[in-house]
């Protein structure tokens, strides 16, 4: 969903670059946030999200990594409908249950936080058995993963980028086997939660090396 202004004009988008970008957004974040890099591809979600956590390193902060993968349920519950499903894609893949628990809620604290990396190894289709740690009180999260803006994952970030991609665009870079099953979960998503509205930055990313940021009224 895009929106226009009063004129029925299109919004307007500021060329960046993901480094810049990065930089900027990791000047502004406060001690402690809990980032999401939201998208329909992976590859782009993890790669904004490296350069995110990059930044914050460069200015010497402590930073977690994670993605939504490190959360998936198992394979017999993701694809109980199916490998195709657009709708378990959207719904069941993600054990929004274990994330909030052992990632979104206890880094939600001011202090004595903890957290665990993953739930579970995708290659494997087993537990991952990554231990809880202890993490600095400032340790800022940055997550990858699709779907951030919804309604029950979205209280748990404090600040989300959202990343645009055309249809053309994400059957560019996903397996062709996978494109109708990320694209129909994607479309949902969009229709439902209104992400474009809701993210806190939203880059439009054809090509995710050029991207364009939107520019809010």
């Amino acid at each position: 969903m895009t929106r226009t202004t009063r004129g029925g004009t299109p919004p307007a988008h500021r060329p960046t670059s993901p480094a810049e970008f990065a930089g900027r957004w990791a000047a502004s974040l406060p001690a402690g946030a809990r980032v999401g890099v939201d998208g329909a591809v992976d590859a782009d979600t993890g790669w904004y999200a490296q350069h995110l956590a990059g930044a914050l390193r460069a200015l010497a902060r402590p930073v977690l990594l994670a993605t939504w993968s490190g959360f998936w349920r198992p394979r017999s519950l993701r694809l109980e409908h199916g490998r195709d499903d657009p709708d378990a894609f959207h719904d069941a893949w993600l054990d929004v249950a274990g994330l909030h628990r052992e990632v979104l809620e206890p880094l939600g604290e001011r202090t004595g936080r903890r957290w665990v990396p993953s739930l579970h190894d995708p290659a494997t289709d087993r537990a991952s058995r990554a231990p809880r740690e202890a993490v600095p009180d400032e340790a800022v999260l940055v997550f990858a993963g699709p779907f951030l803006l919804r309604e029950d994952l979205r209280r748990g970030f404090d600040a989300v980028v959202h990343l645009v991609t055309s249809d053309a665009a994400v059957r560019r870079r996903v397996d062709a086997a996978d494109a109708e099953r990320v694209l129909g979960g994607w479309h949902r998503y969009l229709a439902e939660s209104r992400p474009v509205e809701r993210a806190h930055a939203v880059l439009r990313c054809e090509d995710p090396r050029h991207p364009a940021e939107l520019v809010r009224g």
